[in-house]
């Protein structure tokens, strides 16, 4: 019988180490507005969080009934990361928890991330939070062709991982990912992977798929994350 040891611990970004998705939605909005194409937060929660840029802008082209092309897709990303990233320079505040959990598993395990946002917004907040050194592996919407709920994202960042860590044999059924929303869930079950789900942005009914839920990582260690993985 197959021994299931943790491997490795992949953290989401937006919603898990930090509460950017108020953030996301502003910029969204200082670009979308203008448009004519602007929409509600409660809009935003239902319907577009966990979507990368790519596609949050494809779904509001789409929805609209008005074609997008790659030239101004690519100018509604950049319009959108430059007011993001205006956001952000006043300062995020991290879970509670969570830069804790992640600085007490570098050197027992490999610690890596996988989001669905850009490198730039990702790199800015995990300078401010002094983590930039603290994944072993990352993986953003830059390095995938579609986002979550696709499993893409999640298949590279174990490849990632079983290539960075060739002895320890890393594979999906023991790795846990660290996810708030059912896309999230459905990604990272979708590539193998198990789930600890955390009730920041959806209410544990909604969270289906996950190992186990929890309010909060506070108080989250190794044993417990590894008992995710065994049960």
């Amino acid at each position: 019988m197959e021994e299931y040891v943790l491997a490795a611990v992949v953290f989401d970004f937006d919603g898990i180490i930090v509460d950017t998705e108020p953030l996301h939605y502003k910029a969204f909005q200082e670009v979308l507005v203008p448009l004519g194409m602007g929409y509600s937060w409660e809009e935003y929660i239902r319907h577009y969080i966990g979507f990368d840029d790519r596609d949050a802008f494809r779904e509001v082209f789409a929805s609209a009934g008005i074609k997008l092309d790659a030239d101004r897709l690519s100018a509604l990303m950049g319009q959108k990361a430059a007011a993001f990233n205006n956001v952000i320079a006043t300062g995020v505040t991290p879970f509670c928890g969570v830069i804790e959990l992640i600085k007490s598993l570098k050197g027992i395990l490999p610690v890596a991330l996988c989001s669905g946002a850009l490198t730039s917004d990702i790199v800015p907040i995990l300078r401010q939070l002094d983590i930039t050194d603290a994944f072993d592996a990352i993986v953003t919407a830059d390095e995938v062709s579609v986002s979550k709920p696709d499993p893409e994202s999640y298949k590279l960042i174990v490849d990632k991982l079983a290539g960075q860590f060739p002895k320890l044999n890393i594979s999906p059924s023991h790795c846990l990912a660290i996810e708030d929303t059912p896309a999230g869930i459905a990604s990272a079950t979708g590539a193998g992977l198990k789930v600890l789900a955390v009730t920041n942005s959806y209410p544990e009914e909604k969270l289906n798929g996950a190992v186990k839920v929890v309010d909060s990582l506070v108080g989250i260690d190794y044993q417990g994350l590894a008992a995710c993985v065994v049960n």
